[in-house]
């Protein structure tokens, strides 16, 4: 079974949007998503967005406010922000591999009686087609990575190496891995190109860094076959890790606000 996906929503006062948000992607994703929100400056639950969860039948018992803080040094495959980004901007976000922007208009704003329940209704059809389009993304990896073409991608040295590499360090970017291979950086974009393109790895971008990991959506039979290959090969893999690990300048992970 495939790692669930790490979502947080986010906004400011974490009161009504992102907790509304936060139950509706743990009800329709199941043990596919672990699912948490936040706010920048939290306030507590509003009543009337619980009340609107508890009119289609939402649990409302363990949603709480939570600040920004509270998910420190975490990592999440989403971050999905649900107010006017400016609002967020000097926040010192989770780091995350992409960060999405919903803007709903807030209702507790709105001096309309159904305000809370129409969000409700908006946040759930977002939610549905985020649901969807990662449901597709899986389906099509699965069918297009076979066994086949999982052998012949780690059959280039150079390829084994960083992919083995990356597996266990967990993410890296292109001048890490030029220097723990002692490879020319257009050699290892190369081949990093080409693992991506088989579904292996998967990238993102902060400031000038591109990293690399393992894809969210690999199967598990390909993640064990790559897990297991590096413990195989544990003395090569140490090696390359020693020539990382006295790296000197390697690159903040963490975000930073000017």
């Amino acid at each position: 079974m495939k790692r669930p996906l790490r979502v947080l929503f986010l906004c400011v006062a974490n009161s009504a949007r992102s907790l509304m948000a936060e139950a509706l992607l743990r009800h329709a994703g199941g043990e596919q998503y672990q699912v948490f929100s936040a706010g920048s400056r939290p306030g507590s639950p509003d009543s009337r967005a619980l009340a609107a969860l508890e009119q289609v039948g939402i649990a409302t018992a363990a949603l709480r406010s939570k600040g920004i803080d509270e998910f420190a040094g975490e990592h999440f495959d989403y971050v999905i922000t649900l107010c006017d980004k400016q609002a967020l901007e000097c926040a010192a976000l989770p780091q995350a591999d992409e960060v999405l922007a919903w803007h709903f208009e807030d209702p507790a704003a709105s001096s309309q009686p159904a305000a809370f329940r129409q969000t409700l209704q908006a946040i759930h059809e977002r939610i549905k087609l985020f649901v969807l389009i990662n449901s597709k993304e899986e389906k099509a990896l699965a069918d297009s990575l076979t066994p086949l073409s999982l052998f012949k991608s780690l059959a280039d040295e150079t390829r084994a190496r960083l992919c083995l590499l990356i597996a266990a360090e967990g993410e890296l970017c292109v001048c890490e891995l030029t220097t723990a291979l002692e490879q020319s950086q257009p050699k290892i974009s190369r081949h990093l190109a080409q693992l991506r393109a088989a579904g292996l790895l998967e990238d993102r971008r902060r400031g000038q860094w591109v990293y690399y990991r393992l894809h969210t959506l690999l199967p598990e039979w390909a993640r064990q076959i790559v897990q297991q290959a590096g413990q195989a090969d544990a003395a090569a893999v140490a090696a390359d890790a020693a020539r990382l690990n006295n790296m000197g300048n390697r690159p903040d992970r963490q975000a930073q606000c000017a």
